[in-house]
């Protein structure tokens, strides 16, 4: 691997972890959101949706959960 190899690789690695950091932050407000929703107060168009988005936070890792969670200092909340 040459030397531009190397620098591009470095350089999309560097975009991508700044971009998990942002989706890390959106799930994080995601989920304390859906912790602190009760759906018996959301409109009947948005139950669908929230279904989608509690399942979605479920089927994550534990660990990214966590991060994410971290992210925006929700830990224990």
């Amino acid at each position: 691997m040459n030397k531009q190899e190397v620098d591009l690789l470095s350089k999309e690695i560097e975009m991508l972890m700044t971009e998990r950091g942002k989706l890390l932050k959106v799930v994080g407000a995601a989920a304390v959101l859906v912790a602190n929703t009760d759906s018996r107060s959301l409109p009947v168009t948005a139950v669908g949706a929230a279904d989608l988005l509690s399942e979605a936070l479920n089927n994550l890792r534990d660990e990214t959960l966590k991060d994410a969670l971290e992210s925006v200092q929700a830990e224990g909340r």
